[in-house]
């Protein structure tokens, strides 16, 4: 600052001090109009004079004046690399120029934006604050460009005698209107109207999305909460502006503080003679109902001067102390090989494309980014997508033995994660389709739904998972004697997208190739497969409940269809049938011969003695059934043995 030099906080120093009167927060902007007071005083001739006497040249030559200070070591390295600087901390509260010099003011950024609209008539001499960066990324108007900036600085606009005037909120009074000062409007029965409006309609909660101008210029989000806050009072908003987090905690703090104050307004009137008052003025309001300051949001000019204004609280627009967290910068992650696995899924939630496979990307270290190209050979490719976001993805680090349908399931599993956790769920969320993992050998086609209720982390990325739900959404059927430990899991969360394919693609192989985004599509960090989809979404269900009734002599054969399609609706009656005809296929096999195989259109069959014993000689034989599907095929086959 410029009220003491060289003073600020070091542990590390037996000179650990803040300069005179200062409250220890982070103020670029004193710097800057430091700077620009000497600099606007000394270049001004009258206060500069020239002189011939002893030499040549301005009382003070500007030309050989130095800013203290300028640090050598190059920003943001400086202060981002606390491994290689130890004092990047003392940055927040220090006197350094390096990466604030490059700041604008508030005020001269207002100014650009209205003379880039075409608006000469201007003053911003009342408008403070800095701006460490701001995007405009969409053609608009100049209020849709100013409109961010005054709510994220607390800047309001008025016109006064043909000019636009801006001047930041400081809920300072100009004075105070008694009962005397004010007019009787006829339309209203009293003088002053005050009214409030409900709590229910406040937020609890208020967060601010901005860009982290000390953190890689990452987005970050900011959060003001108030006492007793709920989870669905919560406002949200995002700003293009570069903060920093103490910045960003501000002014969710402060629009929190505005709009619970705010609750309170008045309408009242002003008589003529009170013409020197505006909207965006405070004033104090005596009466009988009390006192209290209010901003002038809006006058109605009719003779009298109707007025409606907005509680204010100028204790709002103190700064408020917040901790300054130092920056760092995220270490460069070099062009790495990512692993992909893709999953040929049936449906989950019933909104998927069918035929969609769903792909999982998992790398340690991040990239931060993966792009995904694709083509019906191996050339030509074009891009599929980008990925931002990692999968939970992991290896099975003990054995998962099969397990029983539709119960809960008590084994529990060693899994260790690439990178992300897992949290555990209660049993009626699990029901409702949280904690959904596949396991599979990491083809494309060969993978069981389960869902957990239970996980507790055991260190170094491994977890324990247990309470199971196997085989889900018809995936029973292949589940096999064991998954080996090795075998792959991945969680399926938003993060885990469906890629977009040509329903004519199915059975078809296609090619994929994959890598960082940040290296070229030739690069060796990028990976290659041949992936073939079948559509597993439009596969039907394994039938349940298969059984044959009698003796040596003809057999009742009988099963329960299942559904892919809506089968939770729990409504009387059978469940829809979810494909374009109901149809079956049932085979009568020894070993791995078929002895007799019919097509059905309904879930029975009687098998005559005299062809069972004309197809098996009277020995031991196994049914098979399974449902077709018009654009899938059979699903998996449910057997039953005979002896």
């Amino acid at each position: 600052g410029t009220n003491q030099p060289n003073k600020f906080l070091d542990p590390k120093s037996s000179e650990s001090v803040l300069p005179y009167h200062s409250s220890g927060m982070r103020d670029e902007f004193m710097q800057m109009q430091y700077l620009r007071a000497v600099l606007g005083y000394w270049s001004d001739p009258a206060n500069n004079p020239a002189t011939d006497q002893h030499y040549s040249g301005r009382m003070l030559d500007m030309s050989r004046a130095h800013v203290w200070t300028w640090d050598a070591r190059p920003f943001p390295f400086f202060p981002g690399n606390d491994t290689l600087w130890s004092d990047g901390d003392n940055y927040a509260r220090g006197h350094w120029l390096t990466g604030r010099a490059s700041n604008r003011t508030l005020a001269s950024v207002i100014a650009e934006i209205c003379r880039d609209a075409g608006l000469g008539a201007v003053d911003v001499s009342r408008v403070w604050g800095v701006v460490r960066g701001y995007a405009v990324d969409q053609l608009g108007t100049g209020r849709a460009a100013l409109q961010p900036l005054m709510l994220a600085y607390g800047v309001e606009a008025a016109e006064r005698d043909g000019t636009l005037v801006f001047f930041t909120r400081t809920g300072r009074s100009a004075g105070v209107l008694g009962e005397d000062a004010l007019a009787l409007d006829p339309e209203r029965d009293a003088a002053l109207d005050r009214s409030r409006d409900p709590e229910a309609d406040l937020p609890g909660r208020v967060q601010v999305g901005f860009v982290d101008s000390d953190a890689d210029y990452d987005v970050a989000v900011a959060e003001a909460m108030h006492p007793g806050a709920g989870p669905d009072t919560t406002a949200r908003s995002e700003v293009s502006l570069a903060l920093t987090r103490a910045e960003g905690r501000r002014i969710a703090a402060r629009w929190l503080h505005e709009a619970r104050v705010a609750q309170d307004t008045a309408r009242f009137a002003l008589p003529p003679s009170r013409g020197a008052l505006g909207p965006g003025d405070v004033v104090t309001l005596d009466h009988r109902g009390g006192r209290g300051d209010y901003r002038i949001d809006r006058i109605t000019e009719g003779g009298l001067r109707a007025v409606e204004a907005t509680r204010v609280d100028a204790e709002l627009y103190r700064p408020q102390p917040q901790a300054e967290e130092g920056a760092r910068l995220t270490p460069y992650v070099g062009p790495t090989p990512v692993e992909a696995l893709f999953l040929d899924l049936p449906l989950l939630t019933g909104d998927e494309a069918p035929h969609e496979p769903h792909v999982a990307f998992a790398a340690n270290p991040w990239p931060g980014g993966v792009a995904l190209y694709s083509s019906a050979q191996d050339s030509d490719y074009i891009l599929q997508d980008i990925f931002r976001s990692r999968s939970t993805v992991g290896v099975l680090q003990s054995a998962m033995p099969a397990g029983p349908l539709g119960v809960w399931n008590r084994q529990r599993v060693r899994l260790k994660l690439v990178g992300g956790d897992l949290r555990s769920a209660s049993d009626s969320a699990v029901l409702a389709g949280a904690n959904v993992l596949v396991i599979g050998d990491g083809s494309p086609e060969n993978w069981e739904i389960v869902q957990f209720a239970e996980a507790a982390p055991l260190g170094d990325r491994v977890w324990e998972i247990g309470m199971f739900l196997r085989g889900q959404a018809g995936t029973g059927a292949l589940m096999p004697q064991v998954w080996p430990a090795g075998s792959k899991a991945v969680l399926l969360d938003r993060r885990v997208e469906q890629i977009a394919i040509p329903s004519a693609s199915r059975g078809r192989a296609r090619h994929f190739r994959w890598g960082p985004v940040k290296a070229e599509a030739s690069s060796r960090a990028f990976r290659h497969a041949e992936v073939t989809v079948e559509g597993a979404g439009y596969r039907p269900y394994p039938v349940a409940h298969l059984r044959a009734q009698g003796g040596s002599g003809t057999l009742d054969i009988g099963w329960i269809r299942q559904t892919r399609i809506d089968g939770d609706l729990w409504r009387a009656g059978e469940v829809p049938l979810g494909e374009e005809r109901e149809e079956y296929i049932l085979r009568i096999r020894q070993g791995s011969d078929i002895r007799r195989e019919v097509v059905l259109g309904a879930p029975a069959w009687t098998y005559p003695a005299a062809e069972r014993q004309a197809d098996t000689g009277g020995g031991a034989f196994a049914i098979s059934v399974a449902q077709v599907s018009a654009r899938f095929g059979p699903g998996p086959f449910t057997d039953l043995a005979i002896p």
